[in-house]
């Protein structure tokens, strides 16, 4: 990787799709490549305007973070949370699930495994090419996690066919991801970073406990130490022994709602030591408000692991000082060293495409206070 400053400042992924993109996209335009190469281009000048030091694509592409998936790969199709009542075997726990949601059901879409797992095409490498060609900067590229995937996308009734147990699309799902990675890693992306929102809710929410991810948990078991070995396990046989990249892991509180009272509460404290067995770089967490608790329980993580530390809330219109940020970043230095700390938002800012959590004006002024906040930091 090109040789960074202290406090290299990132994004989590997304970046909210232009109202132009999202028309086209509905409307099955003929021109709808060419309009997401501009909208690509629009969100990487934005990133570089604003002094971030690793640009993503801003996922222009996507749909959402996973669901997008299913135009590139067969065997894979998306439904609606409404469509899925159906199938789902608890459909008393899944209505509850529903009625919990900020958002209608049929505007959730979920991708479901409906029949043999391929790929089409390349994940993201292609995203990944165009991007490289239009800036200078080190890249970050995003996926899914393969723990998020095997748990959202089998849903018995429509997958067993394929897939008679989770175990087993798991193993396929291992298979893509760790191919893909193994690609990125050979081109040279400066970072690639798996994400797997729902670690926090196993934790903090449990099986009968309200949901409040949107990509509901349809195949969750009982146990919350079961299903965190199992993601342990799936997410380091997709990175195990990869070089030439920087592999993350991001894990979310939820990012669909401005109302931070629907959103995952809690230290991340119960899930440091199964963080603590990851083969991955760096952990890509959230700490920009106060549901996160203290930056404490870091001081358990490995020294070789590094932090992208969540320091602006995306959610909000208020954009942060960046005294203030840098304020909240010298917690985190007393506890695991100012080498180790990267800086980006909480999560991204346009997760769901037809659902932005901010506007691309905010967004910017919110990384613009972040590089702000590491040049203080360098300063020091």
């Amino acid at each position: 990787m090109t040789d960074l400053p202290l406090f290299p400042v990132s994004t989590v992924g997304s970046w909210p799709r232009p109202r132009w993109l999202l028309d086209a996209t509905k409307k099955g335009s003929p021109e709808l490549a060419h309009l997401e190469d501009e909208a690509t281009l629009l969100a990487i000048k934005y990133q570089e305007d604003a002094g971030v030091d690793v640009v993503s694509d801003g996922e222009q592409r996507r749909d959402n973070f996973y669901s997008f998936l299913c135009g590139r790969l067969d065997g894979m199709k998306l439904m609606t949370m409404a469509d899925l009542l159906d199938y789902v075997e608890d459909k008393a726990g899944f209505e509850a699930l529903l009625q919990t949601l900020d958002v209608p059901a049929y505007a959730i879409k979920n991708p479901t495994i409906v029949g043999p797992l391929s790929a089409r095409e390349p994940l993201v490498r292609g995203d990944y090419e165009f991007l490289r060609r239009h800036t200078r900067a080190p890249v970050k590229m995003t996926l899914p996690g393969p723990y998020l995937l095997s748990r959202s996308a089998w849903v018995k009734a429509l997958s067993e066919e394929a897939y008679p147990t989770r175990e087993s699309l798991a193993d396929a799902i291992v298979k893509l991801l760790r191919d893909e990675l193994l690609a990125l890693a050979a081109e040279g992306v400066a970072v690639v970073q798996l994400d797997e929102p729902v670690l926090t809710e196993v934790t903090l929410a449990g099986k009968s406990a309200t949901r409040t991810f949107m990509c509901a948990a349809l195949a969750a078991t009982a146990d919350p130490e079961a299903e965190l070995d199992f993601a342990v396990e799936l997410i380091n046989r997709v990175v195990h022994d990869v070089h030439g990249t920087t592999v993350a892991l991001h894990i979310c509180r939820g990012n669909w709602s401005q109302k931070e009272d629907v959103l995952l509460d809690g230290s991340y404290d119960p899930l440091i030591p199964h963080l603590a067995r990851l083969e991955v770089d760096q952990l890509v967490l959230e700490y920009a408000t106060p549901r996160a608790g203290s930056p404490a329980p870091l001081a358990q993580l490995p020294e070789r692991m590094t932090v992208g530390l969540g320091a602006v809330n995306p959610r909000t219109g208020e954009v942060e000082a960046p005294e203030a940020i840098a304020a909240r970043v010298r917690e985190t230095i007393a506890v695991i060293g100012r080498d180790r700390i990267w800086l980006n938002p909480d999560c991204g800012f346009g997760t769901f495409a037809d659902r932005p959590v901010n506007t691309p004006e905010i967004a910017f002024e919110k990384l613009r206070a972040l590089a702000g906040a590491a040049e203080i930091l360098r300063a020091d």
